[in-house]
């Protein structure tokens, strides 16, 4: 679990990374757009993220009951708000399952506290090609230990 979990962190890092990396080529400057007016993004899926990484991500998706719709893009918007939420330390690492499809979000699974749960919802939000979200996550406490202080019964 935790090596499919670092592999698909390297995974959404690695397109973040390559996302932001827009304007490198020869005679780039890094900071030609500085005074220059901001294009409108668009929702699409960056050129970078392949239909393989696409593939890769729906079948990790189905392991943990979740669902991607069948374009690039729903698939890249769950790499990134998964990726968001496992670095996130306010957000439980794989307790919220997250669904896109048509670029909707929905979340679904338990979280400790409301603030959890507003957080992961934020994320979604935040997150570039998400037009819609559905916080469908239920705050329930985590459970108390059992008192460590109790004599353990003795066996012959």
């Amino acid at each position: 679990m935790k090596s499919r979990l670092m592999v698909l962190t390297a995974v959404a890092a690695l397109g973040l990374g390559a996302a932001a990396c827009e304007n490198t080529g020869p005679g780039a400057n890094a900071n030609a757009n500085l005074s220059s007016p901001v294009a409108a993004a668009t929702p699409t899926a960056t050129p970078k993220y392949t239909e393989e990484q696409a593939k890769e991500e729906r079948a990790r998706a189905k392991q943990n009951k979740e669902t991607i719709g069948d374009t690039l893009e729903d698939a890249w918007i769950h790499t990134k708000i998964v990726a968001k939420l496992i670095a996130n330390s306010k957000t439980p690492e794989r307790k919220i399952n997250v669904d896109v499809v048509n670029n909707a979000v929905t979340l679904r699974g338990t979280v400790d506290s409301a603030e959890e749960k507003a957080e992961a919802e934020r994320i979604a939000k935040e997150t570039e090609g998400v037009t819609k979200v559905t916080n469908q996550l239920k705050v329930v406490a985590p459970a108390k230990p059992k008192n460590s202080n109790t004599p353990a019964a003795k066996t012959k």
